[in-house]
């Protein structure tokens, strides 16, 4: 298993006021989806000229903002029974993953309430 990423994500449903607000601080938009999934269908990554990433998703099925840490790893199985096992919980309805052409992910919550977002890319 290797993490091959690690950076901060913010879910909101004021997705257009955190673009900007991290554009304002020098994020430029790097990469751009739509149609994700019913729960989040809009995703955006900024990147500054440091190399430091953000990803702002838009989302109006939660009532508050959430931040989480996104890892990206290279066997998505792998690190979820790990951290399945470590008490981590799947925050979706029956354990539902999001598995989509270009990547597989899960949001998950740790026993003491941090959230993460667990995800590995798929390149064809």
């Amino acid at each position: 298993m290797k993490v091959t990423g690690i950076n901060p994500t913010i879910i909101t449903s004021k997705y257009d006021d955190a673009i900007k607000l991290f554009e304002a601080l020098g994020f430029e938009i790097r990469h751009h989806s739509d149609n994700i999934d019913e729960r989040v269908p809009v995703s955006t990554r900024l990147k500054n000229k440091d190399g430091f990433i953000i990803d702002i998703n838009r989302s109006d099925s939660f009532p508050d903002d959430i931040v989480l840490i996104r890892i990206n790893v290279d066997n998505f199985d792998e690190v979820y029974k790990m951290f399945r096992e470590r008490g981590f919980r799947n925050v979706s309805e029956g354990d539902a993953t999001v598995d989509v052409p270009h990547f597989k992910g899960a949001h998950m919550v740790s026993p003491s309430g941090f959230n993460i977002m667990l995800m590995q890319h798929i390149r064809k």
